[in-house]
């Protein structure tokens, strides 16, 4: 197995690479009976999309995604769901002179000494184009719990570089270039972001998502916990760093006497666990934090090595993101939607009922 799948219940599976002909991404176990349409795919897809605004990538993929198969006269069947988009935009001979070249950063030193080749088109495998099919599953994802759970997912940007942003108006996500809820801060983002550019350099972000009206019970234990596999699944996107669930690392400082949630009258009066206790959720709202890293492709000159261990210059050139974090806020709520889904297909085939509590 090369891992390219994950998921119990429901499987995705995605293939492709940045500058193939196709990406696509096969959902195995939907449920039968839930409509969708492609403009339903769509919209999440946009939010993801490069080349919106001057703060991200310039690549402009239309992404017109087809419903292979498993959808018929607009509803689930139950039988595999295969979606697929066709690559517009990809600029190949921007990466021509980095094929024998090891950039800092990137895949193309761990890739090659893995597989002895490498794509070095804009990353192959490894490159964020792969994260647009987790959005497009993730719609169907999200639209699932909502429908059948009343699951609502959002995330927002909470930090760009050294600026902290409140969380505000999550309402107001989607009308600024920064998926941010704190609308205040758009124009300092503006101006930041402006001056990160003209540098040449790149910076990392912190995304926070949280998941409300999720019921009590969900998680396996020991090794199918609900945070264990939200972890990975946020660790699994590009450029991930790190994961925190509620206080996440805040927990250190943190005396036992104010990090544990107490109960009164059935209410939690806190939620340092993040809605999650023994890796199964408890009803209170699921919060999760992703860090991403600093793009790595710069026009800043570096020291590196080709590969046949020879002292070269990097340069990258192309159209890159100077903070690919800001685009991970849908991808990080389809990661979650994906996981919550599972769980709860898990729950059903599990309990007597089918139910959880």
């Amino acid at each position: 197995m090369s891992h390219n799948s994950f998921g119990k219940n429901l499987v995705f599976t995605s293939f492709g690479e940045s500058h193939g002909s196709t990406i696509g991404c096969v959902l195995d176990g939907f449920p039968p009976g839930m409509p969708i349409t492609v403009e339903e795919i769509k919209v999440e897809l946009e939010r993801r999309a490069t080349g919106k605004s001057r703060h991200t990538s310039q690549r402009k993929e239309k992404d017109d995604v087809q419903i292979v198969s498993g959808v018929f006269e607009g509803v689930t069947t139950g039988h595999p769901i295969a979606l697929l988009i066709e690559n517009t935009d990809a600029r190949s001979k921007d990466y021509s002179n980095i094929a024998e070249t090891f950039r800092p950063g990137h895949a193309d030193y761990s890739y090659w000494h893995k597989y002895g080749i490498r794509d070095y088109r804009g990353g192959g495998r490894s490159s964020a184009r792969e994260t647009t099919m987790r959005v497009a599953a993730g719609a169907l994802a999200k639209k699932w719990l909502k429908e059948n759970h009343d699951i609502e997912i959002k995330a927002w940007l909470s930090q760009l570089g050294e600026i902290k942003l409140e969380k505000g108006d999550v309402s107001k996500v989607d009308d600024n270039p920064f998926f941010t809820g704190d609308v205040a801060q758009v124009t300092a983002l503006e101006d930041y972001m402006d001056e990160l550019r003209k540098s040449g350099d790149s910076v990392g972000a912190r995304i926070d998502v949280e998941a409300i009206n999720v019921p009590a019970g969900l998680g396996e234990p020991v090794y199918g916990k609900l945070d264990a596999e939200l972890a990975l699944a946020m660790m699994s996107i590009n450029a991930s760093k790190g994961v925190e669930i509620g206080a996440g690392f805040d927990s250190v400082p943190q005396k036992g006497s104010v990090h544990r949630d107490e109960i009164v009258d059935g209410n939690f009066q806190s939620n340092h666990a993040g809605g999650i206790l023994a890796g199964i959720s408890t009803g209170q709202a699921i919060t999760v934090s992703v860090a991403f890293k600093p793009t790595s492709s710069l026009r800043i000159p570096c020291r590196s090595e080709n590969i046949h261990g020879e002292a070269i210059e990097v340069v990258t050139k192309g159209r890159h993101d100077p903070c690919v974090g800001i685009r991970a806020t849908p991808i990080v709520e389809a990661m979650m939607a994906l996981v919550l889904m599972d769980h709860l297909l898990r729950h059903h085939a599990q309990t007597k009922s089918g139910k959880v509590k």
